[in-house]
């Protein structure tokens, strides 16, 4: 069968499948949906528009570039019908498993439209995988059934809401259909500041990096890489973490005296630890003192007004009244 739409997690994957000389086309998912607002209650073309914004407030690429790759991948998206087979392909960590909920989501919507769905998600990552271990993946590949369909719609609209309580609450429900979905649950909601002193887990385990001796911010995020068990953050997700830790008053980490944290690298650029941040860093201070919270997870806002803190001892979500 040649007639196939593959649609997979990123530029990467498409690579290599097309190496492999899989079959079809290929509809790469571009979309951090962990990081920026994902609100409810929009169809895909006005969540394309709120996303592309997003992208384009963090300057990763030229406007209309965005604003036309979202359209692009929605036009095709819609275009299914045209093609005898949909394949997902895809991974077992949190960035992949909100894609596959989303668009699992869209297809259940269009439920009165024949398709023949069918997933390939296993804990390879495809990115690093050769040619022929990704076509090895073929034997993984399993339909898409109501079971999946009714799980995906149930944990993309729990994603959405402007609570992260439903979110929470998926963890006592059944998402064997999904199995890597609890895992990806449990990571977003690590990414709520932590009890102790306001970080994410991200942010915690980076200042932990560099107060151990790392200083070069390229080594920095690949140690961070290394302590998740299920790799999920781009290099550009990265370096916004970084400076938000260099850019608050006062700041939690110090770069060379004349440097500016650039991506692409600059080898010459060091990291540095601040008293500030050994403070944060040993819960004598909280982060959330320090700085203004403005952060999307989800569909919910985190500000000040608007504090949900994740005790990663008790796995409990715990609101600031």
């Amino acid at each position: 069968m040649k007639n196939i739409l593959n649609i997979t997690n990123g530029d990467c994957a498409v690579e290599i499948m097309k190496k492999a000389g899989i079959s079809g086309v290929f509809l790469p998912w571009r979309d951090i949906l962990h990081d920026g607002p994902v609100p409810k209650e929009l169809a895909l073309e006005d969540l394309s528009k709120i996303r592309s914004k997003f992208i384009i407030s963090k300057g990763w690429g030229l406007p209309e570039d965005i604003e036309q790759d979202f359209i692009d991948r929605d036009n095709a998206l819609k275009s299914f019908g045209k093609y005898e087979k949909v394949i997902l392909w895809f991974e077992h960590d949190l960035y992949d498993q909100l894609q596959i909920l989303q668009i699992l989501d869209w297809f259940h919507l269009k439920g009165e439209k024949k398709v023949n769905l069918s997933i390939i998600c296993t804990d390879k990552y495809l990115g690093y995988l050769s040619p022929d271990e990704i076509k090895a993946l073929l034997q993984y590949q399993e339909p898409v059934t109501e079971k999946h369909l009714l799980l995906s719609s149930k944990a993309w609209a729990a994603f959405r809401e402007k609570s992260p309580e439903p979110w929470f609450q998926l963890l006592i429900d059944d998402t064997s259909a999904l199995p890597f979905l609890e895992g990806a649950i449990i990571r977003m909601l690590e990414e709520y500041p932590n009890c102790s002193n306001g970080l994410s887990r991200t942010a915690q385990q980076t200042l932990k990096i560099i107060s151990e001796g790392e200083n070069r911010p390229q080594k920095v995020f690949s140690r961070y890489q290394e302590s998740e068990d299920r790799k999920f953050l781009g290099d550009s997700s990265f370096w916004v973490i970084l400076k938000e830790l260099l850019e608050s008053k006062p700041p939690l980490l110090s770069l060379s005296e004349g440097e500016k944290l650039t991506l692409p690298i600059n080898p010459n650029q060091e990291l540095t630890i601040t008293p500030t941040g050994r403070e944060v860093l040993a819960g004598k201070r909280s982060w959330l003192e320090i700085t203004k919270l403005e952060r999307w997870l989800g569909g919910v806002h985190l500000t000040p007004d608007n504090i949900w803190y994740w005790d990663s001892n008790s796995n409990l979500l715990i609101k600031k009244t």
